[in-house]
């Protein structure tokens, strides 16, 4: 059989390393009909040799790891084997379930056109010595992830379809096999008959009719079952979140931390609900329980709680620990309407809250109820508002709670007790999405990118020469050529104004930071900043750089590069703040010249933000705080290259975390004093220190001030 790809794109390895640390390395992942290998980088021949590669034929099997944490992020697992060669085996991830999914399929569609070959020998697959590249020594990340590598070895008979794992712990009750179950005699308890109680928010919600001869103390179960119009995976990453994207559909999520990680389908966690009933007189209530998950042949995902003790959770003091008979989700696809994904979510809870308020008053364990099951009508609601979103949202971050310190429990378990609670729900979602940006988007969890070698390659010594210029230009460039529609003024009261901010106001990564993780000043610019615009319009405005007469086109008719930074606000009217950086020329080889002339992807795993507030409010400097982000994966970004410029578009609504922010920000917008700098992540020693492209200061800015633009009406200029 002829070689064709089947499909190809960016995944990551995942492993463990003896030091039971994780890793995650950024690998470009081709599937041929025949192999499936990876690339440090995007291979742009047939000439170029894989890291690794596995050929695929009728005894591969693709094995469902699951979820696996890493930082506090969560990747999805995939391990692809043949049964006959043991110790040629592929664990691959990815942020995103689709993807992984994705990927799983094409592998089966692949093992399926090799059934035939199932009882021959397996083919052995090998380069010559002399064909081995240098860098072919990075994948010892293989003989580190050996434990990892074997842990299913039993399960290797299993269908290559079925879900892989331990299954669900023996106390967690399966309550989704309530009929027509395959093992009826196991499951008779299971078995529960429901009547409708009332419908409200579009859901229904039913009780379980309890035997009589049940004990008392028992708790009815309670579920509510709603259609939501998004696809199953984009739901389930919802569900399974325990960060501030929870606040937006779930009204009874406080706090959750991850406790222990089992295996990919299986964790402890803690979790703090916030019920809002009499909080003057009751207490509120947490919870520790074992989530087990699992994804059936027909798409449908199942997650089941069940209470449990664990010697990392102890009850926390000024907290009653309720306690979780039965409960969890089945989400489940339905067939699409006018083009639109249907979800049919259910959602059970059973549910003891203890304290004795609940012997008193039953009206309370019913509030409370009603409350929790809620929150599938949240999940209706938040999709519904955010159909124009672009992409699918990544797994999202999880706390882990052996990561975070005492103080800051302390602190936590002071603000949260029953009779000092925070002021507001809006400050508190305020500085969690702060800690949410921090975890998920700062530069100090990119270590896999780290060990990424295809931008880190290192320069020649000449190519080092020719960097000097950058540090000192002897030829000025007349500013005076260059205008924007925002005035320019030194002086930090002035209004709806912009300046150069110092380079000395943001910290970057040092020298040494791959040894020591150091920051230093950012020194100075290596662009300068030339004009500002401040456009509205009743569409998204994007590549602006092209319209005749603006700072970008008129650096080009001199000769000069321009980089283009277009932050686009979202709304009923379209704003975008529009940077042009200009500079001389690009250096050949260069770091800046690599991301210029690379690919988006290239371009998004560099690209970079740090922000600051000097002057505003203390929940806006908390909010938006001065962390170094990584743009092209906390929005969208597209990029437009000119001759002579290079335009980034930043969508800012294409985030729920961004876009929240920015409503906060909007509304106190004329008080205050925005810094921003934008430079590109260096990865390795070749490429540090960092330095900033360029930095700005926004002071005072007014949204009647901005400039009506039709985009329509103007003329693109000639690109390439």
């Amino acid at each position: 059989m002829s070689s064709k790809v089947v499909y190809e794109g960016w995944m990551v390895r995942y492993g463990r390393r003896k030091i039971v640390r994780s890793y995650i390395h950024r690998r470009y992942f081709v599937l041929e009909s025949r192999l499936l290998a990876y690339y440090k980088r995007k291979p742009e021949s047939n000439n170029v040799v894989p890291v690794k590669t596995l050929v695929i034929d009728g005894n591969c099997r693709v094995e469902d790891r699951g979820l696996k944490t890493h930082h506090g992020h969560m990747v999805y697992v995939l391990s692809v084997y043949n049964k006959r060669v043991q110790d040629n085996r592929f664990t691959m991830a990815s942020f995103n379930i689709q993807e992984a999914l994705t990927w799983k399929a094409k592998i089966e569609y692949v093992i399926d056109l090799h059934q035939d070959s199932v009882n021959t020998n397996s083919i052995s697959f090998e380069y010559k010595p002399d064909m081995e590249r240098n860098d072919s020594s990075s994948d010892n990340e293989s003989q580190f992830s050996a434990a990892e590598d074997e842990e299913d070895d039993s399960n290797q008979e299993l269908l290559r379809r079925s879900t892989i794992g331990h299954g669900p712990p023996e106390s967690i009750l399966d309550w989704t096999k309530e009929s027509g179950s395959d093992s009826a005699n196991q499951n008779a308890k299971a078995t529960k008959y429901w009547r409708l109680v009332q419908c409200q928010n579009g859901l229904r919600i039913f009780e379980e009719l309890v035997d009589a001869d049940a004990p008392k103390r028992c708790r009815r179960a309670m579920k509510a079952v709603g259609i939501v119009e998004a696809s199953c995976e984009e739901i389930f990453e919802l569900v399974m979140s325990m960060d501030t994207t929870r606040f937006e559909w779930d009204c009874t999520f406080q706090y959750g931390s991850l406790v222990e990680e089992v295996d990919g389908h299986t964790a402890i966690l803690n979790h703090r609900l916030q019920l809002d009933w009499f909080p003057m007189f009751v207490w509120p209530r947490d919870l520790c329980y074992v989530r087990y998950w699992r994804r059936n042949d027909d798409g449908t995902y199942v997650v089941l709680f069940r209470s449990r003790e664990h010697e990392s959770c102890g009850r926390q003091p000024g907290y009653v620990r309720a306690h979780i008979e039965s409960g969890g989700f089945t989400i489940s696809p339905q067939k699409s309407r006018h083009g639109i994904p249907r979800t049919k979510v259910q959602y059970l809870m059973q549910i003891d809250l203890k304290g004795w308020v609940v012997g008193h008053l039953s009206s309370f364990q019913q509030h409370c109820l009603f409350q929790m099951l809620n929150s599938v009508a949240g999940l209706r609601e938040y999709f519904s508002q955010t159909d124009g979103r672009t992409a699918a949202p990544g797994i999202p971050a999880m706390v882990d709670m052996a990561s975070v310190s005492s103080k800051r429990n302390e602190k936590f378990n002071e603000n949260s007790s029953p009779h000092n609670r925070s002021p507001s729900l809006d400050q508190m979602s305020a500085a969690n999405k702060k800690a949410a940006m921090l975890d998920e988007y700062s530069d100090e969890d990119e270590d896999f990118q780290v060990a990424d070698q295809e931008e880190g390659k290192p320069l020649l010594e000449n190519e080092v020469k020719k960097t000097a210029p950058e540090e000192e230009t002897t030829d000025q460039i007349d500013f005076s050529i260059f205008s924007g529609n925002l005035q320019h003024d030194d002086r930090d009261d002035a209004r709806n104004s912009w300046n150069i901010s110092e380079g000395g106001n943001f910290k970057v990564r040092g020298k040494t930071f791959c040894q020591d993780k150091s920051k230093v000043p950012g020194g100075k610019h290596m662009m300068d900043l030339v004009a500002v615009d401040w456009f509205k319009d009743t569409k998204r405005m994007d590549n602006v750089a092209r319209r005749p007469g603006c700072a970008a086109q008129v650096a080009s008719e001199k000769g000069l590069f321009s980089f283009v930074v277009n932050l686009q606000i979202p709304g009923s009217t379209q704003y975008s703040m529009v940077f042009y950086f200009v500079t001389k020329e690009l250096v050949p080889s260069s770091l800046f010249q690599r991301f210029v002339d690379g690919d988006d992807e290239f371009r998004n795993s560099r690209l970079k933000l740090i922000p600051a507030v000097p002057k505003g409010s203390w929940i806006v400097r908390q909010s938006v705080g001065s962390a170094a982000c990584l743009l092209g994966k906390a929005v969208d970004c597209n990029y437009s290259r000119g001759p002579k410029y290079l335009e980034v578009d930043v969508d800012i609504g294409s985030s729920t975390v961004a876009n929240g922010v920015l409503g906060l920000v909007i509304g106190v917008i004329t008080t205050l004093v925005v810094d921003m700098a934008f430079l590109l992540q260096g990865n390795t020693p070749d490429e540090l220190p960092e330095r900033l492209l360029g930095a700005i200061r926004l002071s005072h800015i007014e949204l009647s001030s901005a400039v009506e633009l039709n985009m329509e009406s103007d003329t693109p200029a000639t690109s390439e």
